[in-house]
């Protein structure tokens, strides 16, 4: 409310009625006198008629809260009542908010902008009466008591539908002969490096759970020699170390391997391995592909890698018998780009809680005091943003760095050139050290320009903790409503971000608490794996129960300065 007063400051010709109590109430009526603000009025708590005939009266309401709310019932009601709504973008908010077309979204905390929106609304009557007419026809088609009564009887049929479908896959895969699936195109396994090593841990065990049969072909350097790994085979073959022919000479030695194997499907992961999969399918095997990301698009390949890597993302969508994406995002470009349908199975992610503080102390840490990124220090990931952001605060939270280079050295050192006693680099951290260093931070920052859907982010989420991401595609699909964004490559409003954030305790853990939920109900490991292996199930032509997934939420544009909107 104290932004909302500020703004009014700048904006003496248009009257503000303030609806509602509190303990704040006082200190929010001395700031109104101490800014001198005539056009501002405090009605108190407001109930029945009192309430319509206000909102009635009135040209538009106005939701400047911080508080991470799951659904804004005083939008709808705004609504109903024809009047359009200017709000903080936070918690459901966008999904409610159609960006100009029922109402204008502010970045939280910025003054500026709410004064700009204000400003923009009360100066067109005509297009804030045509967004109130939107809002109402938005409350009449989606939430209306029928429409609500609606979906509740056809969740009521899902739910009595499932109850009489025919075995899991568990069961399939138990009962009939064993398929035998082979991973290709990641380091391996034991010791945990990126996205995809993660997937063979947690999918590949849990795909034995579940009855299949899993190899995993691993380069020597990386995984320990040992024939098994929680029930998956390891195949061990040598490499060439060397950016760019490390993955290729795997890749290719994996597969011949597998061609001569006993093998039903082949599983390549990422684009540069996808370039391989016709080889098994010439000894009749099956093979998929997962997309992990766009790799072509990283900034640490040079022009002819990110050629190659555009041929294996042409590949991934023409060659295997199956492709699988990890976002919504990829999703729609693979059917936008190349027009065919691809699997929607994400990455996942384990639930952690908090655990007693053992390794902080030899960081230099303090649990709730410290700023978290985690994983490659690459370019794309813009970790000098969030330096550059982080020196322009005046906090005693640290900054952390847990993670190492990926073939890019150089970008590294520029990063490690900075630490000092309030920005710190651990390197790669694993197991309770790994766990204790989620659940402690105050805030998870993922700043990067590029994700196919950061393993990294879904694990702050499980861990309970707040998360800050930009706000390109595939974080905002993740984090909406659940996490907060900034404007990518925007240092200023990452600025603001980390500031809003790291003043506003009962907000962080308002939203951790969503993000937990979040990947409790959507991206839990488990669950992913019967996903993959329905896949797999399918290649093999046999009938399976798909598994069951929402629709994708409905995301509104970012906010634009009000100045930038078309009239």
């Amino acid at each position: 409310m104290d932004h909302l007063l500020r703004a009014m400051k700048t904006l003496p010709q248009i009257r503000l009625q303030v609806a509602g109590d509190g303990p704040q109430r006082a200190d929010l009526e001395a700031l109104t006198r101490t800014l001198n603000l005539d056009n501002v009025e405090f009605t108190g708590h407001l109930t029945g008629k009192d309430l319509e005939h206000r909102i009635a009266a009135a040209r538009f309401t106005i939701l400047p809260s911080l508080a991470y709310e799951t659904l804004g019932k005083s939008i709808l009601e705004s609504y109903a009542w024809q009047r359009p709504v200017v709000a903080s973008d936070l918690g459901s908010r966008r999904e409610l908010v159609r960006q100009g077309e029922t109402g204008l979204l502010y970045p939280p905390g910025d003054v500026e902008q709410l004064s700009g929106a204000i400003s923009y609304l009360a100066q067109r009557p005509q297009q804030a009466q045509e967004m109130g007419a939107a809002g109402r026809q938005l409350v009449a088609t989606h939430h209306s008591p029928a429409a609500h009564y609606q979906e509740l009887m056809q969740l009521y049929e899902q739910v009595c539908s499932a109850a009489h479908k025919p075995g899991s896959i568990r069961g399939v895969a138990s009962a009939r002969n064993r398929l035998r699936v082979a991973f290709i195109g990641g380091r391996g396994v034991i010791a945990k490096y990126s996205g995809i090593e993660a997937y063979y841990e947690e999918v590949g065990k849990r795909l034995v759970e579940l009855g299949y049969d899993v190899t995993v072909y691993c380069r020597t350097y990386f995984t320990p020699a040992r024939k098994t790994h929680n029930g998956m085979r390891l195949v061990r073959l040598p490499t060439i170390r060397s950016k760019h022919l490390e993955t290729v000479v795997h890749t290719l030695l994996s597969s011949i391997h597998a061609a001569f194997s006993s093998c039903n499907i082949v599983h390549y992961h990422a684009l540069g391995p996808a370039l391989f999969s016709f080889l098994p399918q010439l000894f009749g095997k099956k093979t998929a592909v997962t997309v992990q990301g766009l790799d072509w698009r990283r900034k640490k390949w040079g022009r002819l890698a990110s050629r190659v890597l555009r041929l294996g993302e042409l590949a991934s969508a023409r060659v295997p018998d199956a492709t699988m994406v990890v976002s919504r995002t990829l999703q729609e470009y693979y059917r936008l780009n190349y027009g065919i349908e691809t699997a929607y199975v994400p990455n996942g992610a384990t639930l952690r809680q908090r655990i007693d503080s053992i390794y902080l102390k030899q960081w230099g840490l303090e649990p709730d005091n410290y700023i978290l990124f985690a994983g490659r220090l690459s370019p794309e990931k813009n970790c000098h943003l969030l330096i550059e952001a982080y020196k322009k605060l005046t906090t005693p939270a640290k900054l952390v760095f847990a993670g190492g280079s990926s073939h890019t050295d150089a970008y590294a050192e520029s990063l490690r050139r900075q630490a000092n006693n309030h920005i710190v680099f651990t390197d790669w951290v694993a197991g309770d050290a790994f766990t204790e260093l989620l659940t402690h931070a105050a805030l998870f920052v993922l700043p990067s320009d590029l994700e196919g859907l950061s393993l990294a982010l879904l694990d702050a989420m499980g861990a309970g903790t707040c998360v800050l991401t930009s706000d390109v595609p595939e974080n905002r699909e993740v984090v909406e409503g659940a996490g907060f964004t900034f404007r990518a490559g925007d240092v200023d409003d990452l600025r603001r971000m980390l500031d809003l954030l790291l003043s506003h305790q009962a907000m962080r853990a308002a939203a951790a608490h969503l993000a937990q939920d979040w990947v409790r109900d959507q991206y839990q490991w488990p669950r992913i794996a019967k996903e993959i292996a329905a896949v797999y199930e399918q290649l093999a032509g046999r009938d399976v129960v798909p598994q069951d997934r929402p629709a994708p939420r409905r995301f509104a544009e970012p906010s634009a300065p009000p100045s930038k909107r078309a009239a």
